[in-house]
């Protein structure tokens, strides 16, 4: 078979999805501006063998399969917004995406004099090349010690290479804390406060590199996560940084034109290993942690084809039929990290879950309430065999809070 008939065929396995069939209306009353004020007070759906009920958060553990694996996003929202200002006075915001130069997160991080970093510019088209100063209208005697400059490298797309320069010797990963602001969603509405510096953010949130919260782990307190371990429940964790491209609307009509950006993950070695032994149900919080653990069985067939592991492209899982099991796709990975002395596998996706998705790995999945026509409804609407639009029924008849700072769910799977 040629290489443009396989393509041919590759496109034809595409699910054929309009976005207009996963809209609803959402009143932005219902729009959750500010979190709780506690975390576990959030309500709770949920959806257990297509039958919908509600709880609270802080009795999730009620909920759960005992002996089941569960797996939670530890990465860690960066205060990724930048102010600067032109010497004409404009303003330009610059909101950092993922580093360029170095182009690993923890060195990236460290640097101590300057940095390239992916980002998106607001107005741009005014920034004529001259290198910007951060904008600091309360002369902040800390903020002008660093001296933060930005140059304009190149555009790329929709996004700009942007060099930040600094003074005084600090990691970059100190520049952002004291010149940034935490990039809270766009549709809240309004600047950054005091309360999104801590509540922005997992209670179990480790590494840096997200320019979002992984939100469906904002409702967990140490209270509820002793619940579930004594539940005999396993806590584990994988690591993808959450891209600015979780924001961004579906635009074209229909779905196969939508394109996903890349987010890296990372995955040890222990986590894979307990995966292959794991009996139980899998219980993934955030769709995060879905898109990292269903991209495994990908990446898998990847060692068993090519000898190595590779990025999951967006339409891989529709690519064709698979024959493998996801035992034998672990176990791959596995010995792939084994034979290279590898204790964690550092890799990228840009898969898209759709009405059609063969889940492997997840089972069950705790998770907000997302936005209309967006990539993570078509997901919601894969995990429980298109049966969202009941789910979301109920939860905007019963007073439930949506999206990043609301209520939460409990899906099982169909």
């Amino acid at each position: 078979m040629t290489k443009f008939a396989l393509k041919i065929m590759q496109y034809a396995m595409i699910p054929e999805i309009r976005i207009e069939d996963y809209n609803y209306t959402l009143p932005d009353g219902r729009i959750a501006k500010y979190p709780l004020p506690q975390r576990d007070l959030s309500k709770l759906l949920i959806y257990k063998n297509e039958n919908v009920s509600e709880s609270s958060f802080s009795l999730i553990s009620d909920q759960l399969p005992e002996n089941s694996l569960m797996i939670f996003n530890d990465t860690k929202v960066v205060p990724a917004r930048l102010h600067f200002q032109r010497s004409t006075g404009a303003h330009i915001e610059i909101f950092c995406l993922e580093p360029v130069m170095p182009e690993e997160y923890v060195s990236s991080f460290a640097t101590t004099d300057r940095c390239r970093w992916k980002c998106i510019v607001g107005n741009v088209k005014r920034w004529k090349n001259d290198t910007l100063s951060l904008y600091n209208p309360l002369n902040e005697r800390e903020i002008d010690i660093m001296n933060l400059k930005a140059d304009l490298i190149e555009r790329v797309g929709e996004t700009s290479i942007v060099e930040f320069r600094w003074d005084n010797k600090a990691p970059f990963s100190k520049v952002l804390e004291v010149c940034g602001s935490i990039p809270i969603p766009p549709y809240l509405n309004r600047d950054t406060e005091q309360i999104d510096l801590e509540r922005y953010q997992t209670l179990y949130a480790r590494f840096r590199g997200s320019v979002a919260a992984p939100t469906a782990g904002l409702h967990f307190t140490d209270a509820v996560l002793e619940s579930i371990r004594k539940k005999n429940i396993i806590t584990d964790t994988v690591c993808l940084h959450v891209g600015a491209g979780t924001f961004l609307p579906v635009k074209s009509s229909l779905v196969s034109e939508h394109t996903m950006h890349r987010e890296p993950f990372v995955v040890t070695l222990s986590l894979l290993e307990r995966l292959l032994e794991n009996k139980g149900k899998v219980v993934a919080v955030g769709t995060t942690s879905v898109r990292t653990l269903e991209s495994l069985y990908y990446i898998g067939v990847s060692c068993i084809e090519t000898g190595y592991p590779s990025d999951v492209d967006q339409w891989d899982p529709y690519s064709r039929d698979y024959e493998y099991s996801l035992e034998q796709s672990i176990t791959a990975i596995i010995r792939y990290l084994k034979d290279n002395n590898k204790s964690e596998l550092s890799l990228g996706t840009r898969i898209i879950i759709v009405p059609g998705f063969r889940f492997r790995v997840v089972d069950v999945l705790v998770t907000n309430f997302h936005q209309p026509q967006s990539t993570l409804l078509l997901l919601i609407s894969a995990f429980v065999g298109g049966n969202w639009e009941k789910i979301y029924d109920y939860a905007l008849g019963h007073d439930f809070r949506f999206l990043s700072y609301g209520d939460s769910s409990v899906l099982f799977r169909k």
